[in-house]
């Protein structure tokens, strides 16, 4: 009898030997002495007293769990609270939470598609996004990174009735920024629907953090469907879609990721609320989160480190092989940091990097820490890479 498990020891020693194994590493409660920059804790609200108040209020108040899934007992009042002040901070009409941004998008890509029906996609998007387009049994076209054109050659060549482009807002590994406007023009021309992802943009993007399609003016519109996290900046668990009030009721009665799942925990629904709180009191968080990751990818630039302009909280740093990247993550531990280290599949071959993330609370010590260590990445490491191959799409971060 052969054996069942040999195929999955092969493929994990040859994922060794690419320098593509991944392990789980338990943080203690101080991160190890190190300093976080690889969380997407972007306000740095994931110990802030108000949104543990809010968790422990709500767990008190309703329970550790939602017992069921929303249609069931899982929706208290709580989440009906959350849906209608996530939807008021970013300037929907409505909205609807899930338990993770992951079934959000699965959500609202599957519910709004399905056959008969054009999804275009950008090559570089979410993880849950390329499995959203997967799913939704829609004829699929993925896009050249942020190539207008090639979207709306897609949508003016479609045989289908119907259509969605999917975007996220701000890309999870790049740190750049969709052309929304553009999109937005050209998916009300041909009469698509536009998805944008906001996870990395909530709470960071715009003058107040409402999210990169309030900045561009089309949050509010009726063919554009805003799916985001609250465990970015607002620091807790849980996904949500929103706009306009037929696409939530679409969502409700079609959406498998919503029907069949249990409810958002209580606690992660306070804290989320809290985090609004926070956020509607200190509307200068997002532009400090902004500023902190402007001065780390100067510093990268400065070394000579390949970087990209953020626009938002992301600042990745490119070197290449995946060996290169794993060794500069140690150097940054090395030092003091804790960066992001991302391999593929998580990034197209050839662009393995560091994925640094900023936060409105750090220091400029801490600041200082970064760069001893990036000058040491960049004595140490070849950084010469190459951009992303056309068609491929980005399986996750």
């Amino acid at each position: 009898m052969s054996d069942p498990l040999q195929r999955l020891r092969q493929a994990t020693q040859s994922r060794a030997a690419a320098g593509l194994r991944r392990g789980l590493r338990p943080r203690t409660a101080d991160h190890d002495g190190l300093i976080d920059l690889a969380s997407n804790d972007y306000l740095g609200l994931s110990r802030d007293p108000r949104l543990i108040e809010g968790a422990v209020r709500a767990a008190r108040m309703w329970g550790v769990g939602a017992g069921g899934s929303r249609l069931v007992t899982g929706t208290t009042a709580l989440h009906a609270e959350l849906d209608a002040r996530l939807a008021s901070f970013v300037g929907t009409a409505a909205g609807l939470v899930f338990s993770s941004g992951f079934l959000a998008n699965l959500g609202a890509v599957t519910a709004l598609s399905g056959p008969g029906t054009l999804v275009v996609s950008d090559q570089v998007n979410h993880a849950s996004i390329v499995d959203a387009c997967r799913l939704s049994r829609a004829r699929v076209v993925i896009t050249a990174h942020r190539d207008v054109a090639a979207v709306e050659l897609a949508l003016a060549e479609r045989d289908e009735d119907h259509a969605v482009v999917v975007t996220d807002s701000v890309f999870s590994v790049d740190g750049d920024l969709a052309p929304l406007a553009a999109l937005h023009s050209v998916v009300r021309r041909y009469g698509a629907i536009l998805v944008i992802d906001e996870a990395h943009a909530l709470g960071v993007v715009g003058a107040r953090g409402q999210g990169a399609a309030q900045a561009a003016g089309i949050a509010g519109e009726p063919d554009v469907v805003l799916t985001l996290t609250l465990s970015k900046s607002l620091a807790t668990q849980g996904g949500a879609v929103l706009g306009a009030p037929e696409v939530i009721e679409t969502l409700v009665d079609t959406a498998r990721a919503f029907i069949f799942d249990t409810g958002l925990t209580p606690p992660a629904a306070g804290a989320a609320l809290a985090a609004l709180d926070v956020l509607t009191a200190e509307p200068e968080l997002p532009g400090r989160a902004r500023s902190r990751a402007r001065a780390i990818s100067a510093m990268a630039a400065e070394l000579g480190l390949e970087t990209t302009e953020p626009a938002a909280a992301v600042v990745p740093v490119f070197l290449g092989e995946p060996q290169a990247a794993v060794r500069a993550a140690e150097i940054c531990a090395e030092y003091g940091a804790r960066v992001g280290c991302f391999r593929p599949p998580s990034v197209p071959k050839g662009r393995a990097c560091l994925r640094i993330t900023a936060r409105a609370s750090i220091t400029d010590i801490e600041l200082a820490v970064l760069s001893e260590a990036l000058a040491v990445v960049a004595a140490e490491t070849d950084h010469v890479t190459s951009g992303p191959t056309a068609g491929e799409h980005k399986e996750g971060t």
